[in-house]
């Protein structure tokens, strides 16, 4: 009896669903070049907003599907070369900069990659939401990254940073690449920073 009368007071999921579609209309306004469209999820993002709402045979067959449709939308580098400049992986691992309403569509995006990762030991101030990335390449072995024994971790580093929705359907991690964050030279610099032997990164 007591369970029933709890029952009947929980909040109805339509309902909160509806009110909150209602507030994103009202509440959330485009200012400068963040517009309304980054509120309309895909696939990854509505599956993982509410995995409560799958049984957990459906949602894992979801994830799957996710993971495979994102890792058809990876597009590997156009030369077939992964790798470019450490010293400029690093100055965007550095920057935060872009894709606020404060920036402008020629402000040049950095990756924020410090904002989740520990990169170099020699910086202070970093994020704990991703793993460290600190001797990445060392750590896996990537003596030469133009070897055929490193090109599983390396296309696995370049898919991973373009869309990390191919691997992980729920990862907190931004879709670099697939979301028009960095371009396809700003990957290679970060590729060389975190696999280049010779980056800080591995030393």
């Amino acid at each position: 009896m007591l369970a029933g009368c709890a029952s009947s007071d929980a909040p109805d999921p339509k309902a909160l669903d509806a009110k909150f579609a209602q507030l994103k209309q009202t509440d959330f306004k485009a200012r400068g070049i963040a517009t309304m469209d980054r509120l309309s999820q895909d696939e990854a993002q509505q599956l993982c907003s509410n995995p409560d709402a799958w049984g957990g045979k459906e949602f894992e067959a979801a994830r799957k599907k996710v993971e495979e449709i994102n890792l058809a939308a990876v597009k590997w580098p156009s030369d077939g070369k992964f790798l470019g400049d450490w010293k400029q992986g690093e100055a965007i691992a550095q920057s935060g900069r872009g894709l606020t309403y404060t920036d402008t569509a020629q402000t040049v995006n950095g990756g924020n990659c410090y904002n989740c990762h520990q990169i170099d030991k020699k910086e202070i101030s970093f994020g704990t939401i991703g793993p460290s990335l600190w001797n990445y390449g060392k750590l896996r072995g990537v003596s030469d990254p133009n070897s055929p024994a490193a090109e599983p971790i390396v296309k696995y580093t370049w898919g991973k940073i373009w869309n990390a929705k191919a691997y992980n359907a729920c990862s907190n991690m931004p879709r670099a690449g697939h979301m028009g964050i960095l371009n396809e030279q700003q990957i290679k610099h970060i590729m060389a920073l975190l696999l280049d032997p010779t980056s800080p990164v591995n030393q």
